[in-house]
């Protein structure tokens, strides 16, 4: 009897603590409701610095658009328009932040939050570079933009964080191309996986894979040159002795040396067979 009064009573106390909560969310709802309706710009100015101040970006958001009409032209319009893109930002709407940085600093060049804009750009694109997996474009316009601001404010102490966010970016293209190159290569399209394993050499000459994607060169080669038609496997095997050449100059320390040794051997000895026909 005791314990069922005592459940009752928890159950009472939790119902006044829900409908509490129920009633402080609608007042507040209808509050909010008040000042978006509301022609009392002041106001609204006032009450969009709150919510900015206090992360509340979504409530924020729908006061920025509309104060924005109003002080179109106006000293106040500046900070709006700059802190509407931060808002943006700190909602994790980066397309947009992008967007309307990008806006500011044509608008207001000359601004003394130009520079921060310009570098908020770039980072809105850092923000949504993607998976290695899926498409890279953002992560190339990513680099755009942070180089872009690199050039535009070398003397920036925000230099160093772009060149950090730029390594950070070429280190997943250059993963990305790599990941593809051994794709052709796997799947016995070898003449598409030396071109790759080229490109990555060419596109990312400071890589630490050298070693290996220049192996992975002479292991395709050797591949190609195997499946090809006769009339094509002599001046193949060849060229295949040649990158074994230029391999073995190039890392004679290197931990493919006996792969690469093998590779060699095998294309000599299919060489002397066609040319001994």
């Amino acid at each position: 009897m005791h314990v069922l009064l005592s459940m009752k009573k928890q159950y009472y106390i939790l119902s006044l603590f829900i409908s509490g909560c129920l009633l402080l969310c609608t007042s507040s709802c209808d509050n909010y409701q008040k000042i978006l309706k509301s022609t009392n710009h002041e106001l609204k100015y006032k009450k969009v610095k709150e919510y900015y101040n206090a992360g509340q970006c979504t409530k924020a958001i729908p006061l920025f658009e509309d104060l924005m009409g109003v002080y179109r032209g106006s000293k106040e319009a500046e900070k709006l328009y700059y802190f509407y893109a931060y808002c943006q930002y700190s909602d994790a709407n980066y397309l947009m932040s992008a967007y309307y940085f990008q806006n500011f600093t044509e608008i207001y060049p000359n601004s003394a939050y130009t520079e921060d804009a310009m570098y908020m750009v770039g980072y809105s694109h850092y923000q949504m570079s993607p998976n290695i997996s899926l498409e890279q474009t953002e992560t190339e316009k990513a680099i755009e933009t942070l180089q872009t601001f690199i050039n535009t404010y070398p003397q920036s102490d925000k230099v160093a964080s772009c060149n950090i966010l730029i390594d950070e970016l070429r280190l997943k293209l250059e993963e990305k191309a790599f990941m593809s190159a051994n794709l052709y290569h796997k799947i016995g399209n070898y003449q598409a996986a030396i071109t790759s394993f080229k490109n990555v050499l060419r596109d990312f000459p400071d890589t630490k894979r050298k070693e290996q994607i220049s192996f992975n060169i002479l292991e395709s080669e050797y591949d190609l040159a195997k499946k090809s038609v006769e009339t094509k496997q002599a001046d193949r095997y060849s060229q295949v002795i040649k990158t074994y050449t230029n391999f073995i100059e190039r890392f004679p320390q290197s931990t493919y040396i006996k792969d690469a040794e093998r590779i060699f051997s095998l294309a000599t000895n299919a060489l002397k067979k066609i040319t001994a026909n």
